[in-house]
């Protein structure tokens, strides 16, 4: 292994692992699991209370969930634990290429993994999404490190962990048939050489002999994970039949229904990954001039993952272009780190005076976002005979604050060097776009704003779902003196986060409300029914919030930008409890 030139490089791979801990674990219980979440953490309830669900095509997220459960219990916190941890765990990924990238910047690569909002937020949702990432990356680097039996288990855990693996192993295989045709077809004289034996080390293949000893440990293992984690250890084994249909499943949602159109995932990646954007596109300048075959390789593998990612329609999918994007960023900031001691001096002045500019450019974006429309309104300068429409106020001042920071950077150029000016303008960005991607991150978490619209979630949680659950605990424990012990009964609604938010209590879900039967506890849609008004008392709650995509416009993404609110539709439903079980009720019915 090649010399590290960190003194402390372990425990810096420790500091990035704790601060990936602290973005993907602080609260993460907090927010209620939304509709595509709680479908999976029930499959895991029903199991750990040992019956046997039909299992979705996420086998390795389900079956190792159910071991939680039983070990502990079904909270929200215990069904987003495993794809937190395996989010944390990717920021040690790097290490294990350090030979391939070089030291420097697979360290880069780790403390970018632990800051990144889309790995954040895909960490802290239920799905199998960051299993595939983490477990495919482990067994590609233990396969490169000649550990045969690790990688073979991990390729097994990556192949439980749902359809999210063969979008990564889709866009790895197009990936490397266009960089095998992309090769130079081998000349005669190269066939001679290789005919006499005298190729180069780098060409030389792996002796037959050889192979078969690295495959055999493989794939066993590979076998005995899928049998021993498909099936729970045999308890469950229709998990081998859910792992089967995940290749399906994916396949499946290439047409099924999506909010998030192409221009959606692009905005998407534009917007939760500026930094990473800017330190990539530097390095593929950079590289691409003395035909680097490492850039070659990630700008060709993030261009295939960004293709299949928009077109796909599903944000989960970026998971495949974060890694190269973020690869590239980690080359081009870890070179940025070189800064020559008689040039630091030059270089902080300019991040300082740039980064008051930037701070000056946020502040007039929050006053647009603060009221859009009235951003847009024009003002009529009389001038002369003409009238001349001019733009409002904090258009016009962001345009003038882009030209002062040109005039800034040029100026440096001319008076001090190229090269100051270069290192000032580039780590003001990379100052600036950090500090935007960190609190990107935070907000992804959930942790800034309860109500905010984040973009990687397919479906926004449950408003209101912490009072909904309160009152029916207090309607149970006033009327029967333990507050689980009232069933609920649920109808007209379609909404397994409310099966989950009910689960500690007998929850029965029908789609047309017997009236010969009056359960003590019912939830329903917004609906005027007679027989529940006279025999019930009802309260209303706004329970899933959609935005309305059709009604978004354009400076309404400002508003996104800084407040994550967007327009959005209420969808309300009604708690009804039957009348008798209030003190005055029982009093009348006497």
């Amino acid at each position: 292994m090649n010399s590290s030139p960190f003194k402390n490089e372990g425990w810096l791979y420790g500091l990035a692992f704790l601060i990936a801990l602290g973005f993907r674990f602080i609260q993460l219980g907090a927010a209620p699991l939304t509709d595509s979440e709680a479908t999976l953490a029930l499959q895991a309830l029903q199991l750990a209370q040992g019956k046997a669900p039909l299992l979705g095509p996420q086998p390795g997220y389900i079956l190792l969930t159910s071991i939680l459960f039983v070990i502990t219990e079904g909270t929200n916190f215990m069904a987003r634990f495993l794809p937190a941890a395996a989010g944390s765990v990717l920021v040690f990924v790097p290490w294990f290429f350090r030979e391939k990238i070089k030291p420097r910047p697979a360290l880069v690569l780790a403390f970018l993994f632990a800051f990144d909002p889309g790995l954040v937020a895909l960490s802290r949702q239920v799905n199998g999404t960051m299993l595939a990432a983490t477990f495919l990356l482990l067994a590609w680097a233990m396969w490169l490190q000649r550990r045969a039996l690790p990688a073979g288990i991990f390729a097994g855990l990556a192949l439980l962990s749902g359809p999210s693996l063969w979008a990564g192993l889709l866009v790895l295989a197009l990936t490397g048939m266009f960089l095998r045709g992309a090769q130079p077809r081998p000349t005669e004289s190269d066939e001679a050489r290789a005919a006499d034996g005298s190729a180069t080390p780098e060409s030389e293949s792996i002796p037959p002999q050889a192979a078969a000893i690295e495959y055999r440990p493989a794939i066993l293992a590979l076998i005995a994970t899928l049998l021993l984690g498909g099936t729970l250890f045999f308890l469950s084994p229709n998990g081998l039949s859910a792992w089967l249909s995940s290749l399906p499943a994916y396949f499946k949602g290439w047409t099924s229904a999506s909010p998030m159109t192409p221009g959606r995932m692009l905005l998407v990646f534009l917007t939760y990954e500026p930094l990473g954007i800017l330190l990539a596109v530097l390095a593929l300048v950079r590289g691409y001039r003395p035909g680097s075959r490492r850039v070659l390789r990630l700008s060709l593998w993030l261009a295939v993952a960004l293709l299949l990612a928009v077109f796909y329609r599903q944000t989960s999918e970026l998971v495949w272009v974060i890694i190269p994007l973020l690869a590239l960023a980690a080359f081009e900031l870890s070179r940025l780190l070189t800064i020559f001691p008689e040039e630091r001096m030059e270089v902080g002045v300019v991040v300082m005076a740039l980064m008051i500019l930037f701070a000056y450019i946020w502040f007039d974006i929050s006053k647009i976002a603060v009221n859009p429309q009235a951003a847009l309104e024009t003002t009529t300068l009389p001038l002369f005979n003409w009238n001349i429409q001019i733009a409002s106020a904090p258009y016009v001042v962001l345009l003038g604050a882009g030209l002062i920071i040109i005039l800034c950077v040029s100026f440096v150029a001319f008076g001090w060097s190229v090269r100051t000016a270069w290192l000032g303008a580039t780590w003001s960005f990379v100052i600036f776009l950090g500090l935007y991607m960190v609190a990107a991150a935070w907000g992804a978490s959930g942790l800034r704003s309860e109500n905010g619209v984040e973009l990687w979630t397919p479906d926004q949680p449950p408003l209101q779902a912490d009072l909904l659950l309160t009152s029916v605990n207090d309607v149970s424990e006033f009327s029967t003196g333990d507050d689980r012990s009232q069933p609920v009964t649920v109808t007209g609604i379609d909404s397994p986060a409310l099966e989950w938010l009910l689960r500690n209590r007998t929850v029965e879900v029908v789609s047309i409300l017997d009236s010969e039967v009056a359960p003590p506890i019912v939830i329903t849609p917004l609906l005027e029914n007679p027989d529940l008004v006279a025999a019930y008392r009802g309260q209303d709650f706004t329970w899933r919030q959609a935005p309305q995509w059709e009604l978004v416009k354009s400076p309404d993404w400002f508003r996104w930008l800084v407040f994550r609110q967007l327009p959005r539709e209420n969808e309300t439903i009604i708690l009804w409890v039957r009348n008798d079980l209030f003190p005055d009720g029982r009093e009348t019915s006497q």
